[in-house]
């Protein structure tokens, strides 16, 4: 077996890069539309393994008529994820990108590392699936006030102290939101201009 690595994402201009080859093994980044597949396709590849969940950049339909099978991972831990959005937020809140390279010049100063208690602050979950409930469980622990918005009302999240609220409730009222949605045509660009104007000030 043969494995060869490359930087470059895939686009019509690098799909030339799959000559010899039998699959493209390709990423979030990569654009596996219609003309990059039929560059690889010339190419010899017979199948597309993607290493995330999501298919939403490769042309299935392209692919399925060259005979080119599309391969993803099933699923991830919705755990992992959860708690990986819930470092992202720690490290926006506590300033850690900043606390870090001063601690590694010996500069232990707290002036504009100050974040806030998550304690008692209003946290919006939108889309509560299986990633929304783990994060939701983990944010109920930090002792927020929970509201969510989902088509499906998660009935444990109310039992546990969750509201769910319509969108535009969570826009004016949330301290944090976070947004736990597939990409779907009715989320694709949920958070856009005009919701700058309806966040809490």
């Amino acid at each position: 077996m043969m494995i060869d690595f490359t930087t470059d994402t895939l686009s019509s201009k690098t799909s030339h890069s799959a000559v010899n080859h039998d699959i493209a093994c390709l990423f979030v980044n990569d654009t596996a539309d219609k003309s990059a597949i039929l560059g690889m396709s010339n190419a010899g590849i017979k199948m597309i393994a993607m290493r995330c969940a999501g298919f939403d950049r490769v042309d299935c339909e392209t692919a399925k008529t060259l005979g080119i099978t599309v391969a993803r991972v099933p699923s991830y831990s919705p755990y992992a994820v959860a708690e990986h959005g819930i470092a992202l937020l720690l490290s926006l809140n506590r300033k850690l990108y900043k606390a870090i390279p001063r601690v590694n010049d010996f500069n232990f100063a707290l002036d504009g590392l100050i974040g806030f208690d998550m304690h008692g602050k209003t946290v919006g979950v939108i889309g509560t699936g299986q990633i929304g409930v783990c994060l939701c469980n983990i944010l109920i622990g930090f002792g927020v006030k929970l509201l969510c918005y989902d088509i499906r009302v998660n009935e444990d999240l109310c039992n546990r102290g969750a509201e769910y609220k319509d969108i535009d409730y969570l826009w004016a009222n949330c301290d944090v939101i976070f947004l736990m949605t597939p990409l779907f045509p009715s989320t694709y660009h949920i958070f856009n201009d005009s919701v700058l104007s309806k966040l809490k000030k």
